[in-house]
């Protein structure tokens, strides 16, 4: 390529130097009148990128058909001046950089030739272009140098698992230069990739289990060898879990003890498994294999945490099981058998249960009883009810009616369970009895255990034929007094309250013949009442009462009277109603209503005797009594501290000292006349001390209790006056024994003065020095 582009250069200085004599010779005539062209003389410029030889790098040469020796060569461009300059003179074109073409494919310069002097433009521009020529100098680099890929576990050999690309940066136009090859340098036993970086399985035993994971490098090359660091990538490759692995039992053998009484439906037990598959690919279904407790145990799935919960269908017993033991499954429905890795031997396990046993509540032999009984009648026995206790210790039962089921206490239910009936029933009032029955365990003392079960007794009341025909209705029939014979008053059905067969026949009749109606049976259960003579004299009779006699066919028969009450009435000439009495005012009151009416006024009489009394109580209790102030004034409480021997003002005790100075007191007034306590209390002067001995005190006192005994007209109430007085001061004299000089005992008392401030004067009265003397 360089020796073309020597050759092309060297015929162009050539064609120059030709053109040029012939310039020069058509100078040296005489001027034409016309106007010379002039061309810019090229030759095709290419060079090599990243050449190894020294810089400049010779590119080509321009020239102009302009000859003049003040002529010279610029270059104008991005370019210019720094990679590529020109010799003025002979229009060189070197590059002064070593190029690459994956920066920079091509150039796009500007020739000029202007005037050395003037620098006027001798030619127009021209544009040209320098392409670099590409050589093999770049490897392919990969888009990522890390990619993640994934693919299904037990893959079949050949499925894809993901695709890499790497570049080359070279012309991809020149053989050879862009061209990629593939390589696998790490996990070429599992994988391989083609030519266009397809990377597949060449292995059907990938399995998740053993190996999650696989990290593939895969190198880039081009065509001519070149490779380099950047030429390699990693590919991370993880492994899709499927459904291929069956669940294993942890253990060969479950042992689970559980009480008799658990509830059915409830959990008594866990099976647990290993299954080596992600949790979305586990569905173990458990399932009893071997035993003949399919129907008494069930097996469920926790989907949460894939475990296996046993669970009672039917009740347990220990007295008739003790001991469960049957084989159980784990199996997986949902598995893929194509990619089933290795078949399970421990997919069975054997399962234990112990039934424990527990003090249970009397069971009956019956879920519910039904008992019949004819209504009208005391039956010795109308059935029986019986429990037994289910545990081994067999203890006696005891039984009752729960009062809420037998408000009327019409039954009562022995020791043994016999029911009896305490009343006669009536089906017409309540054709069923429903009785709650309890059976309680008893311990050897009688005594209930707490241990209780109830069961329904249903008592059905049989139907007797006790209840006589009556009016299916009440009937008010009205007939006119000018009625023809014949005439149909009314007709006449019946009802039985007892139960009525399909074949029940009622016969009417009437009571008596004496009267204008006649009564036709119609033997379908009704009658029809006619009139017998005609022509009613409403003067003598305006309300005729006709008793129908009533019969059933049932054994024994009955018979029941009814009466109706017919009414005359005016008619017109078409016979047509135009007056008839109101049968309200005919008609009588009834027995329940006068029975109302009469508790009612005994009731009000009652309340008004009452209040009467206790009005006069209220006026005989103002009349003889004190008010209530006055009554409350008898009570009189001193419960103030006094001041010592020397406080005489708290309460005066002339009173006290009455006996001694007059003897007996005056007759005691009347309770009108009698003052107020406080009034009668008055304090005398003080003349000087009087002192009396204990002898007079206790007589004023019996005197004082005397009055109160004698005294008639006082209220019931007992005053009680406390006379608390001590003291030299006191003209009642001291009581108190405090000032006692005895030396007899031999007590210490000094331990009061550890009692605090309060019983600091006791302990100085009472202290054991006789030389102290206590001031006052």
């Amino acid at each position: 390529m360089q020796v073309l582009t020597v050759l092309l250069a060297s015929a162009g200085v050539c064609l120059g130097l030709l053109v040029a004599p012939a310039e020069g010779t058509d100078l040296a005539q005489p001027a034409a009148p016309r106007r010379q062209k002039r061309d810019w003389i090229w030759n095709q410029m290419h060079i090599d990128e990243e050449k190894n030889t020294s810089l400049p790098h010779y590119v080509g040469k321009i020239k102009s058909s302009v000859n003049r020796k003040n002529a010279k060569y610029l270059l104008r461009g991005e370019s210019a001046g720094k990679v590529f300059r020109v010799n003025e003179d002979s229009g060189d074109v070197y590059a002064f950089e070593r190029l690459d073409r994956e920066k920079i494919p091509e150039y796009h310069l500007t020739a000029l030739v202007v005037d050395k002097d003037t620098n006027n433009d001798l030619e127009s521009p021209s544009s040209f272009t320098i392409k670099v020529h590409d050589v093999n100098d770049n490897w392919p680099v990969f888009t990522h140098r890390l990619f993640n890929a994934s693919v299904p576990e037990m893959s079949a050999v050949g499925t894809s698992v993901i695709r890499v690309t790497a570049v080359d940066a070279d012309d991809p136009t020149v053989a050879d230069h862009a061209s990629v090859m593939y390589q696998i340098l790490k996990g070429e036993e599992y994988f391989a990739i083609d030519g266009s970086g397809l990377i597949f399985t060449t292995t059907k035993n990938l399995d998740r289990e053993t190996q999650a994971k696989y990290e593939i490098v895969v190198e880039a090359r081009d065509a001519q060898g070149l490779r380099g660091d950047s030429g390699t990538a990693t590919v991370l490759v993880t492994l899709q879990d499927v459904n291929d692995n069956f669940p294993i039992f942890t253990q060969t053998k479950y042992t689970f003890a559980v009480p008799e009484d658990i509830r059915v439906g409830s959990s008594l037990g866990s099976l647990f498994v290993e299954d080596p598959d992600e949790p979305q690919n586990r569905m173990t279904k458990y399932s009893i294999v071997q035993g003949e407790y399919r129907d008494t145990f069930t097996i469920e799935t926790d989907p949460n945490h894939n475990e296996g919960i046993i669970k009672p269908m039917k009740p347990l017993d220990y007295e008739y099981i003790q001991q469960y033991i049957f084989t159980i499954e784990a199996t997986d429905p949902t598995i893929n058998l194509h990619h089933l890795s290795s078949a399970s031997t421990r997919k069975t396990a054997r399962v234990i249960i112990n039934v424990t046993d527990v003090d249970e509540p009397p069971t009956f032999q019956q879920p519910f009883y039904h008992f019949q009984l004819w209504e009208n009648q005391k039956k010795p026995l109308i059935g029986s009810v019986r429990a037994k206790d289910p545990d081994a210790a067999r203890r006696s039962i005891g039984y009752s009616i729960r009062t809420t089921s037998d408000k009327g206490q019409f039954f009562r239910i022995t020791k043994q369970g016999d029911i009896y009936n305490e009343k006669e029933l009536d089906r017409e009032v309540y054709p069923w009895y429903n009785l709650t029955v309890e059976a309680k365990e008893l311990d050897s003392s009688g005594y209930s255990t707490g241990k209780e079960s109830i069961v329904q007794v249903h008592i059905e009341v049989m139907d007797e034929n006790d209840n006589a025909p009556e009016f299916a209705q009440p009937y008010e029939p009205r007939v006119c007094e000018n009625a023809a014979q014949g005439k149909l008053v009314v007709q006449i059905s019946a009802i039985d309250k007892d139960i009525t067969p399909r074949d029940v026949k009622f016969k009417f009749s009437l009571s008596t013949e004496d009267s204008n109606f006649t009564l036709t049976d119609n033997h379908d259960n009704t009658a029809n009442i006619t009139v017998k003579y005609g022509q009613f004299d409403r003067e003598r009779a305006k309300v005729h009462y006709l008793p129908v006699l009533i019969s059933d066919n049932g054994r024994p028969s009955l018979t029941g009277t009814s009466t109706l009450v017919v009414t005359v009435c005016k008619c017109n000439e078409h016979g047509e109603f135009t007056y008839c009495e109101e049968m309200a005012a005919q008609a009588g009151v009834s027995i329940q209503a006068l029975v109302a009416i009469f508790l009612c006024i005994l009731t009000i009489t009652v309340i008004t005797l009452l209040i009467f009394l206790r009005r006069r109580l209220r006026k005989q209790a103002r009349a003889h009594g004190k008010s209530v102030p006055e009554i409350h004034e008898q009570l009189v409480t001193y419960d103030e501290e006094g001041g010592g021997e020397m406080d005489t003002t708290s309460y005066d005790v002339s009173v006290l000292n009455s006996v001694r100075q007059g003897g007996a007191k005056p007759p005691r007034p009347t309770l009108e006349a009698r003052p107020s306590v406080y009034a009668q209390v008055q304090k005398p002067p003080r003349h000087g001390a009087v002192h009396g001995g204990p002898g007079e005190m206790a007589a004023m006192i019996e005197v004082k209790k005397d009055e109160a005994d004698h005294d008639g007209a006082g209220p019931p109430y007992d005053t009680l006056h406390i006379y608390g007085y001590e003291g030299s001061e006191s003209i009642a004299e001291s009581l108190s024994s405090l000032g006692t000089d005895s030396s007899d005992s031999d007590v210490d008392y000094d331990f009061l003065n550890d009692w605090g401030p309060r019983f600091k004067m006791l302990a100085e009265l009472y202290r054991s020095d006789p030389q102290v003397e206590l001031v006052y």
